[in-house]
């Protein structure tokens, strides 16, 4: 684990901006993990929260349509069964979104725990 404290000026313009697309629709408990000591495949895991299937959607679309406009595309987006997570992959982070129930079960900050966290202010 590196000595330096994950902030959001640490987390770069791209992943800043999905934070960001994130905030303006509404979703809840927002956190960034820092993965890059941990694993090889990203080097964030951003994790959001969305009150129902729709707002999840929302969430998604408008994440994709904002770093689009910066011409970033992701590289794999995937939809659970039943609209309960969507998983957005952009290479050097990653987006999930869940529903709460969805949050709850799959646990991720704690899975991850090692993982520097950064709770973000929704």
């Amino acid at each position: 684990m590196t000595d330096t404290k994950l902030t959001l000026d640490s987390v770069g313009p791209v992943l800043r901006r999905a934070l960001d697309a994130a905030r303006d629709k509404k979703a809840s408990d927002i956190v960034v993990l820092d993965m890059s000591e941990l694993t090889s495949f990203t080097d964030y895991f951003l994790i959001c929260t969305g009150n129902s299937h729709r707002q999840l959607d929302t969430i998604a679309e408008a994440i994709q349509a904002s770093l689009k406009e910066v011409k970033v595309r992701p590289s794999h987006v995937e939809s659970y069964p039943k609209g309960e997570w969507i998983l957005i992959d952009y290479f050097d982070f990653v987006i999930h979104i869940f529903t709460p129930e969805s949050r709850a079960y799959y646990d991720l900050e704690r899975l991850w725990g090692d993982a520097e966290r950064l709770a973000v202010a929704s």
